[in-house]
């Protein structure tokens, strides 16, 4: 197959992208040092940073002394010249935020959801109303939005028809953006699944940071991850990879929601950990949020057997688990997110690394860092907002009047 031809339009693209990207992650920055640290010349640099503070992406941020020569004018990313949203569509409720082009949170609203198998277009009600929420409490003009990132519990299929399939919570090819135009949201929508979300969120600016091979783990009612290669969220070959929940822990193990048996989620997810917690208490279900229930379930932990027990026996299936992601991707870094990983974590995570490290192969596991998130219960919904700015950066423009490649509908 011929190669394809370098047009003088891909190459202004990838340098604004280049630079615009360089600012972004590592600036304020000089021309000089912009020059010396992509590779460009002095020229380029110039025409192109001038062309980006012309659409005002890019601004003045100071000066800085050079070697002999007159003060150097430093350069950053504009965090007025749009803004962002990010949406984590849960399996117990939506959390919408708010955040300038430098991810400056500006506002949150969060609506519970009545059932851990929401209905499709409740959900979809919930955002739609949330935005519309952050955006009058932070007294901007919705004109300014760059777009709307959306992280979900499933995997997304993309393409002209985006549907999300999320069979443990009983979606089935849901057409998302759709639904979301149909409850009037205009804006650019960018969807992708929860782990992933997170996992691009703790690279950027959390716990992964630094790493070029790492693995985000998100661990809520569900169970997913993030498998970064060389700097790049693996997706595989229809965007589902990652569904860590459901490989198998125990063979012929008890049944997870998914419909299959011994799933790592039905073991280690808040669902399942509060179902064994249930049976070996010989209790009945509670009425209460989920999350207040694992909350009683950790507190509890000192003085009830049955519940030492069950989150001894918790950590173990997760160290296992995070011993099996060593052995297949041999990641620099393991970062344990969720609302319900980082609590386990917070705890256990000595007890989490030991096991990992039984079930790892030795000298794979003394090369690897398990930390816990750093962006806290908001890593998906602020992850979901890093979406809208890849799109800028990858593009080099602006992604309201360019489109993109992930989850836009249009």
């Amino acid at each position: 197959m011929p190669a394809k031809r370098t047009t003088v339009r891909d190459l202004r693209r990838h340098n604004r992208s280049l630079l615009l990207s360089k600012l972004y992650f590592d600036g304020p920055l000089s021309r000089h040092e912009l020059s010396g640290l992509t590779g460009l010349s002095a020229a380029t640099v110039s025409n192109v940073t001038a062309e980006l503070g012309e659409e005002r992406l890019i601004t003045e941020a100071g000066l800085v002394e050079s070697d002999g020569g007159r003060p150097r004018v430093l350069l950053r990313v504009d965090p007025a010249y749009g803004h962002v949203a990010g949406v984590d569509i849960g399996e117990t409720g939506v959390k919408v935020e708010l955040f300038d082009l430098t991810m400056n949170r500006l506002a949150t609203v969060e609506h519970p959801l009545a059932s851990p198998r929401p209905d499709a277009a409740a959900a979809v009600t919930q955002v739609a109303s949330g935005l519309r929420e952050v955006i009058t409490e932070s007294g901007i003009d919705e004109a300014t939005v760059l777009g709307v990132g959306v992280g979900v519990p499933g995997t997304v299929q993309q393409g002209e028809a985006l549907r999300v399939h999320a069979p443990t919570i009983g979606w089935k090819e849901v057409p998302l953006t759709d639904l979301l135009r149909a409850e009037g949201v205009e804006l650019p929508l960018f969807v992708d699944n929860g782990a992933k979300t997170q996992g691009q969120g703790e690279m950027w600016f959390g716990a992964g940071r630094g790493a070029r091979h790492a693995v985000i783990a998100l661990i809520g009612s569900g169970v997913g991850a993030a498998v970064v290669a060389d700097g790049t969220t693996y997706r595989g070959s229809t965007s589902s990879a990652g569904e860590w929940g459901h490989t198998t822990i125990v063979y012929g193990g008890q049944e997870c929601r998914c419909g299959s048996r011994g799933c790592l989620e039905s073991y280690v997810g808040a669902e399942g950990v509060l179902a064994r917690y249930r049976k070996a208490r010989g209790g009945k279900t509670s009425d209460e949020h989920e999350q207040t229930q694992f909350a009683a379930l950790l507190e509890s932990a000192g003085k009830s057997k049955a519940a030492a027990k069950v989150l001894e026996e918790t950590a173990g299936y997760l160290g296992a688990g995070i011993g099996n992601l060593i052995n297949l991707f041999d990641p620099e870094r393991i970062v344990l997110g969720g609302w319900a990983g980082l609590a386990l974590g917070e705890r256990y995570l000595p007890e989490i690394r030991r096991v990992a490290g039984e079930h790892a192969l030795a000298h794979v596991f003394d090369q690897t860092e398990i930390e816990l998130g750093q962006l806290g219960p908001d890593a998906v919904a602020i992850g979901a907002a890093t979406l809208p700015v890849a799109a800028l950066l990858e593009q080099g423009a602006d992604p309201r009047t360019a489109g993109s490649k992930r989850g836009t509908a249009t």
